[in-house]
C-alpha cells in the first residue's frame, strides 16, 4: 500500500510545492488549506493529491480531516506565516495573535491529530516547517521570531518525547525564501515592501528549494533522523547578513 503524506498550508508557495515533490516521490498526498478553489486546480494536474479544505486554527476543521484518514505515513506541518514588521513596542496584539495560533498551535493542533496514525504506521515522519527566525532574533520581527522560537522548541521536546517510537522528528529551517505571498502578507499586501526584501539579493530560496529538502529528509532509511536543517540562500549569510548587487 502507498504511503499517506499530509501537508497543511498547500494551496500555494512552500506547501504546494512540497505536494507535489512527495506526489512525484510516489506517496498518496492529501494537502489542506483554506483556498479550496487552488486545492483542486492543484488536484486536476496530479491526481495523487487528494484536496481537503482544512483551517489548522480550528480544531473542528482538523479533527474532521483526522477522521477522515485511513492512514499517515508523513505529516508536514507547512501552514503558517508572518504579520506585520512592527516593532515588539508597536506590535499588533492581533497580529501575534495570529502567528501564534497559526504557526504553533496549528502545529500543535495538527501533531496532535495525526500522532496516533503515524506511530501506527510504523515508520512515521514528522516534519515542522520553522525558519532560521526561530535561532535568531531581528529588528521587526518579534512576533514571527517568538512563534518561530516556540515552534523549533516544540520540535526539540516531541524528538525527547517520542524516543524509542517509530517516528523521526524533522525540523527544516529556511532563510530567504521568495515563495508565493509570504512577503505581500507580511507587509498587508504592500506589493513594492514585499519586493524590495529581494531588491538586489541573486538568487533566493525558492518553493522548490525547501520542497526538494523535505522530501530528502523524509525518504532517509528509517533509521535516520534529519534532526534539523537549517538551508539559506548563497547571498545570506545570516538574518542580518545578506549579498545584494545593484542594477
Amino acid at each position: 500500500m502507498k504511503k499517506t503524506a499530509v501537508v497543511t498550508g498547500a494551496s500555494s508557495g512552500i506547501g504546494e510545492a512540497t505536494a507535489r515533490r512527495l506526489a512525484a516521490e510516489g506517496y498518496d498526498v492529501v494537502a489542506g488549506a483554506r483556498r479550496r478553489e487552488r486545492l483542486d486546480e492543484l488536484s486536476a494536474k496530479v491526481p495523487s493529491i487528494r484536496p481537503v479544505t482544512l483551517d489548522v486554527t480550528s480544531q473542528e476543521s482538523v479533527d474532521e480531516l483526522a477522521a477522515e484518514l485511513e492512514r499517515c505515513d508523513v505529516l508536514v506541518n507547512n501552514a503558517g506565516g508572518a504579520f506585520g514588521m512592527e516593532s515588539v513596542a508597536e506590535g499588533r496584539l492581533d497580529d501575534w495573535q495570529r502567528m501564534y495560533d497559526t504557526n504553533v498551535l496549528g502545529t500543535l493542533r495538527m501533531t496532535q491529530a495525526l500522532l496516533p496514525r503515524l506511530i501506527e504506521s510504523g515508520d512515521g515522519v514528522l516534519v515542522l516547517l520553522t525558519s532560521t527566525a526561530g535561532l535568531v532574533a531581528y529588528e521587526g520581527g518579534g512576533g514571527y521570531v517568538a512563534a518561530k522560537h516556540a515552534q523549533s522548541s516544540m520540535a526539540g521536546t516531541l524528538r525527547l518525547e517520542l524516543v524509542g517510537q517509530p517516528v523521526r522528528v524533522v525540523e527544516i529551517a529556511p532563510g530567504m525564501v521568495r515563495s508565493e505571498g509570504f512577503a505581500v502578507t507580511r507587509f498587508r499586501g504592500d506589493e513594492a515592501a514585499a519586493s524590495r526584501v529581494y531588491e538586489g539579493v541573486p538568487d533566493p530560496l525558492t518553493s522548490d528549494d525547501v520542497a526538494d529538502a523535505i522530501a530528502w529528509c523524509v525518504t532517509r532509511p528509517s533509521h535516520v533522523n534529519i534532526d534539523r536543517l537549517v538551508m539559506r540562500p548563497r547571498a545570506q549569510a545570516a538574518q542580518h547578513k545578506v549579498h545584494r548587487v545593484s542594477g
